[in-house]
């Protein structure tokens, strides 16, 4: 399988001692959604803003198609995105004049035709002129989630993506992004506390805790090593350890 994402010996220390991600390692592979998991303050938003190169990392290497991020963060920038579920827009600009701009940084050819595709798949077309102040925080999570497939990323960095949706709508999502996996190749790192919907996602997860990779593999293969007949009862089992 082919490696677009290579994480070796990353570490990030805030203040001089707080380690929030702690020298931890792993690879994603492209067309597989990998599932990145732990209770609050395990360093997955850590993880993903060094993925990001928001965040510039104390110690270790990210290597991303091949490319290290530090050097070559632009080029790999074109070719992946990000969504999640709070994330702030403009609000004084409409969903179709904030997709606009958005489609401008990313150079999408044919930016009117893709806004309208993508506004017609999330089933909010009929808002495309409703200034995103007015919008209710599921329509500003499909309209991020919009805003993360205008370029056609290879990659897609999804924090709880569905965390403000109602169930058919998240439903609907999970759908769009599985469908997309397949069609297109595409491949989704995916944060969520939802664990049914890891279970349902991903074809790997990495549990995090404390800063560290505590156990890394398919939905399954998680389940037998702790114990539990879901991903649920695992992160129970982690989070409580006196359970």
């Amino acid at each position: 399988m082919n490696v677009l994402v290579e994480v070796k010996g990353l570490t990030k220390v805030f203040d001089g001692y707080k380690r929030a991600v702690d020298d931890i390692s792993f690879e994603m592979y492209e067309g597989e959604i990998l599932g990145l998991i732990g209770p609050n303050g395990a360093g997955k938003t850590t993880t993903l803003q060094m993925l990001l190169g928001l965040t510039t990392p104390t110690a270790g290497e990210i290597r991303i198609f091949g490319l290290d991020i530090r050097r070559a963060r632009e080029e790999i920038l074109r070719q992946v995105n990000f969504s999640s579920s709070y994330i702030s827009l403009p609000f004084s600009l409409t969903v179709e004049e904030n997709l606009t701009v958005f489609s401008r940084l990313y150079n999408v050819k044919e930016h009117k035709r893709r806004i309208r595709e993508l506004l017609t798949i999330f089933e909010i077309l009929d808002i495309k002129d409703t200034p995103t102040r007015r919008l209710s925080s599921g329509q500003i999570t499909r309209v991020c989630l919009c805003k993360a497939l205008l370029n056609s990323p290879r990659i897609l960095f999804l924090d709880e993506p569905t965390a403000s949706l109602d169930p058919d709508i998240a439903d609907k999502t999970r759908t769009l992004l599985k469908s997309i996996k397949k069609e297109h190749g595409l491949s989704i790192l995916y944060t969520s506390h939802n664990m049914r919907e890891m279970e349902e996602m991903c074809d790997r997860v990495i549990f995090m805790d404390r800063g560290r990779i505590i156990a890394a593999g398919d939905p399954e293969s998680i389940m037998r090593r702790f114990g539990g007949r879901s991903l649920e009862e695992v992160f129970l089992k982690i989070a409580r350890p006196g359970r």
